[in-house]
């Protein structure tokens, strides 16, 4: 019984996602939840109570996708155990990630989501912050390794980088759906990696980076 239920609740969650995706908050009600998902609207609110609590529940969705990827690239004993460098991690974290956003519905609807919070009448958890701390673990690391520009500051780096890769996304959202986003990552790795490096070789870290 709770196996059909957490099937349920991912079936709803998964068809609210698609629909806060192509019409944003706003546009989407709960009755296109229900004809989208196959299930009535009594049953998204028995899982969920209200639009926002569904929404609410895309956006932690979102979130909850980040750690796990930080964990598996941004890891120190993953450093040690494969010998790859902190800033090759950091450009395959990059990747990995912007495949999420391209890739994964309840992703992409919470990115969405996110930039309309205030039509939204929950709390959501603050985005951002856990990137640039990873960031700048990693840079600290490039920074051990001597892999990085003596005169970069990791933190400030990181708030850059951040910034950078996730002004990326939100362009390549609106020409082209993040079709082409690997192409524009790469380019936004060409021009920051030579930056960083205390020896640029921007280029022979695209063809494996862009593997994962």
């Amino acid at each position: 019984m709770q196996e059909r239920a957490e099937q349920t609740r991912r079936t709803l969650l998964e068809a609210a996602a698609s629909l806060f995706d192509e019409r944003g908050y706003a546009g989407t009600s709960i009755s296109d939840i229900a004809a989208r998902s196959g299930h009535t609207s009594g049953a998204i609110y028995f899982h969920y109570a209200s639009k926002e609590k569904l929404a609410l529940a895309v956006v932690e969705g979102h979130f909850a996708t980040w750690p796990p990827l930080i964990e598996q690239y941004a890891n120190t004993a993953s450093d040690a155990a494969t010998g790859t460098p902190a800033l090759e991690r950091l450009v395959r974290l990059s990747f990995a990630v912007a495949r999420a956003f391209r890739d994964d519905i309840v992703v992409r609807a919470g990115a969405r989501l996110w930039t309309e919070r205030t039509l939204i009448a929950a709390p959501l958890p603050p985005p951002f912050v856990g990137w640039i701390d990873a960031v700048t673990e990693m840079l600290e690391r490039a920074h051990a390794e001597g892999d990085l520009a003596p005169h970069i500051d990791p933190e400030r780096a990181a708030r850059t980088v951040v910034c950078a890769f996730f002004g990326v996304h939100t362009v390549s959202e609106a020409l082209d759906r993040r079709r082409s986003i690997e192409d524009h990552l790469a380019d936004l790795w060409a021009l920051l990696l030579p930056s960083l490096q205390t020896r640029p070789i921007a280029a022979e870290l695209f063809p494996m980076a862009r593997q994962g």
